[in-house]
Parts: C-alpha cells; structure tokens; sequence
C-alpha cells in the first residue's frame, strides 16, 4: 500500500522534467517525440522528429537530454527547455537504429543497428564520431548493458547473443535457437538472471554469474517458455527482479512471475495491436505500454486495469522512455 501511495504521488508531479521526478516521453512512426503528465495523461510538450521514425528513447541519467535513435542518426534533445531543435547530433550510420542507452555515470552512450554494428559514443568529447564498433555478423536488435557496467550483451537477428567486454574487448556468445531473431535482451538489476525472447515467441532465462572485478560474466540456461504464438517483441525485468515483463504481436503484454516462471497476469485492451515497448514504475506496481494502435497505457500490474490512456500519436507507437525516481 505505501508503494502505491509513494508512487500515485510521484505521478502527481506536474510541470516540465526540470525537477520532475516522473518524465515520461513516447515516439513512434509520426515524427513526434510527445512528454505527457504520467497522472493526467496530459500532453505538455511535443518535439518534432522530422528525418525519420523514431525507434527507440532514452532518458541520459542526469535527466538533462533524451536520445531518440532514427534512420541513419542519433538525435539529442533538451528535456529542460522549450527548444524544439537538437541540441547534438549524432551521424554517419548507413541504416536504422534500433537500440541506445547510457553508461550510468553519463561517460558514454551506446547504441546498435541494422548495419550490424554496435557502438560505443564518448559523451564527454566533442568529437561527435563513436570511439569504439563491435562488428556483427547480422542487424543489431537489441543491446542491453550489464549492471556491472562494463560488458554489452547484443542480440542479432541471426539469432545469436554477443557479450562484448568492453575492458578486454573479447567476445563470447551462444546461441539459444538457430535462425530465430533475437528481439529484446534484459537483464534484473542485481545481474543475476538474464531473459531474451525472439520472433518465434519464445522466452529463455539464464542465471548470470561472475561479472564483478576482472571476471567475465557466463551464463547457465535456466529456462524456456513459450510467451506467445506470435513475435515476442520486448522482454524486462522488473526493478524489484520478481517479475518479468513480455510485450507481444498477439496485442498483449504478460508478466511472468521470476520465483517460477508461471503467468502472473495479462494486459489486454481489445483496442490495443502489437506491444512494442515497456517500463516499470520504480516500485513495480506499475507498468507503462506503447502499441500499435498509437496509443500508450498505464497499467496495475496486479489488477491488470488500465490506468491511463496517453492519446495523441497519429502513427503506432514503438518505443518510450520513463524514469520515475522517488522522492527523497
């Protein structure tokens, strides 16, 4: 009950991002990254994105820019101001880019895309070309970064799983079903379970060990489930590690319960098309969902009810960035 209420007062924070501790921004196939109050479902600020989709966001830990990953760039935008330009620019990729993050100290970015690379960008110089590539064999999905903060776990559409040293700059991989395309790797936040799902519909989980000093991370197969008879599209752990979150082209998201892997509840609107994106409140109580049918909901996780609808996206909506700190 405290969970609840501390987060419903999060989601009353109104205003801009500037000392809000509840940002949340939603992109997609219209050319427009939207900022909306999470409690009102109010749209207060929209910046267009006019040289392509948007397919993915990132909020930079300082809560100064968001990222928004598009065909052949990186874009850079100010949340604490009305300025609808970029602020950096990031170019010179030959396709789209399908994934960005940021090393938690704000060091350094890293993204991945259909041109089969990975990259590491060096925040702090203002030579706004990327200092390290990692070469795939394949497109670039999906790039989740270790808590450890130091090891790049890639998932291409071959079907195969790198984990990029980035000390050592060794690689080592594996491959959990051949030719199934890799769409989404997470990792709990404690670095102890990594989960991936593919096109197939299927989720694996692996226990992680090592990790810290100078030992690699290596992971042991845990598990396989099947998550749907369509694309899985998205997998994340939630920030109290219990649970694990899929989001689907059979218009769901389900959440799995990590003590046993069984069903822990399904999120379903029968407006709702494929689910391609998610994040979790920071309390777990709550999850946030864009869709296809350009729309992004606010969830109960236990409940499974709709808590908010955020209207305003013409296009579907693919991808979202949320950080909802508590309040001290």
């Amino acid at each position: 009950m405290l969970l609840c209420l501390r987060f419903n007062q999060r989601l009353m924070s109104t205003g801009d991002a500037s000392g809000d501790p509840v940002i949340l921004a939603t992109a997609g196939y219209d050319h427009a990254i939207r900022f909306w109050q999470a409690h009102s479902g109010i749209c207060y600020r929209t910046v267009q994105h006019p040289d392509s989709q948007v397919n993915a966001l990132e909020i930079t830990p300082d809560k100064q820019f968001i990222a928004a990953a598009g065909y052949q760039h990186i874009r850079m935008y100010d949340l604490n101001s009305n300025n609808p330009k970029p602020v950096i620019n990031y170019d010179g990729i030959s396709k789209n880019v399908t994934s960005v993050g940021f090393h938690e100290d704000g060091k350094w970015m890293y993204t991945g895309g259909e041109d089969n690379c990975a990259r590491i960008w060096d925040l702090r110089s203002r030579n706004l070309q990327c200092q390290r590539i990692f070469q795939d064999s394949s497109p670039v999905n999906c790039i989740c970064l270790h808590p450890n903060q130091g090891e790049l776990f890639i998932g291409n559409q071959n079907g195969t799983i790198h984990i990029w040293d980035l000390k050592t700059d060794k690689n080592e991989h594996l491959i959990p079903e051949a030719d199934a395309s890799i769409q989404s790797i997470s990792i709990d936040p404690m670095g102890t379970m990594m989960a991936a799902v593919n096109n197939k519909g299927r989720c694996y989980v692996w226990t992680l060990t090592g990790g810290r000093n100078d030992e690699p991370t290596q992971p042991h197969e845990k598990t396989t489930f099947e998550v749907s008879k369509r694309y899985a599209l998205k997998c994340l752990f939630s920030p109290d590690s219990t649970l694990l979150a899929t989001t689907l082209a059979d218009n769901s998201t389900k959440i799995w319960k990590t003590a046993d892997w069984t069903l822990h509840s399904e999120l379903k609107d029968t407006a709702q098309r494929w689910v391609w994106d998610c994040a979790f409140s920071g309390d777990s109580q709550y999850i946030i969902t864009a869709s296809s049918d350009n729309m992004a909901r606010l969830w109960s996780v236990d409940t499974g009810e709709v808590k908010k609808e955020y209207s305003g996206h013409q296009k579907a909506v693919v991808c979202l960035a949320f950080r909802d700190e508590s309040i001290q």
